[in-house]
């Protein structure tokens, strides 16, 4: 059965999308069958594993209002072991198209639980706001994986993050859990980034991956050329690091 991991932070600019793209394409690179799940509008996610964005016939809008079946939307074999749900921006309007539909909340479950026993995994990529679209990733997640920037603000709207996590458990899907926190744009040259990890590892008890990932200008060249960064670039040390989170993830099934 595929372990669904969403991958939240209602803070933009952290590495969310980053670290969906290249967890995603390492865990297939190790041989795990993944499928990633862009549910952020903004489709960076499905343009930085390749796909051109405007050229998509059908997506996750399609599916989230009921248009067409998920293995319509699934684009088989994008990368070896790599299956994708791809976006588009009609997706920022999907909000106001639910406001009358039954359980709402778990339109994105109901489709992703007739697919998840094909995957080991099934990574989403929310979108930066704690919007429906959040929801719905939350309702179908077993568990959130939080990125943090190495930043003075680091911990600003974390606890708000966890508080809807913890909401979300409550509510609408008790199995979710935090899947931990991932240290992103670590820069090894300032005592900022030291201190922040230090900062978030005496104020939070959640679990904190070992692998930092650092500021690495191959891993922000990757999404231009819509490759993550394993193909890219794959001895870079922003590579190294995603193989080593994926690593980590595949040991806590």
């Amino acid at each position: 059965m595929g372990r669904i991991i969403a991958i939240a932070n209602q803070k933009g600019g952290v590495g969310k999308t980053t670290t969906a793209i290249n967890l995603s394409a390492c865990l297939a690179e190790k041989g795990q069958k993944v499928l990633a799940v862009d549910m952020d509008p903004q489709g960076n996610m499905t343009s930085g594993l390749g796909m051109e964005k405007g050229t998509v016939d059908k997506t996750i809008y399609d599916l989230i209002i009921g248009n067409v079946t998920v293995e319509d939307v699934v684009v088989e074999n994008l990368l070896d072991n790599l299956d994708i749900i791809p976006t588009s921006i009609d997706l920022s309007a999907v909000e106001i198209e639910l406001i009358d539909v039954e359980d709402k909340e778990y339109v994105l479950k109901k489709s992703i639980n007739k697919i998840k026993n094909n995957y080991d995994f099934i990574i989403i990529d929310c979108p930066p706001s704690l919007s429906m679209l959040t929801i719905n990733a939350m309702t179908t997640a077993d568990s959130v994986l939080v990125p943090i920037q190495c930043e003075y603000y680091a911990l600003e709207g974390l606890s708000q993050l966890i508080h809807t996590v913890e909401l979300v458990e409550n509510r609408l899907n008790s199995e979710l859990e935090i899947e931990g926190v991932v240290f992103t744009m670590y820069d090894a040259r300032t005592n900022l980034s030291l201190q922040v990890v230090e900062n978030v590892k005496d104020n939070l008890e959640q679990n904190i991956y070992k692998t930092i990932i650092p500021r690495n200008i191959r891993l922000a060249e990757a999404p231009s050329y819509g490759m993550p960064i394993n193909l890219y670039d794959s001895k870079s040390s922003g590579a190294e690091s995603y193989r080593r989170l994926a690593e980590e993830v595949i040991s806590k099934k």
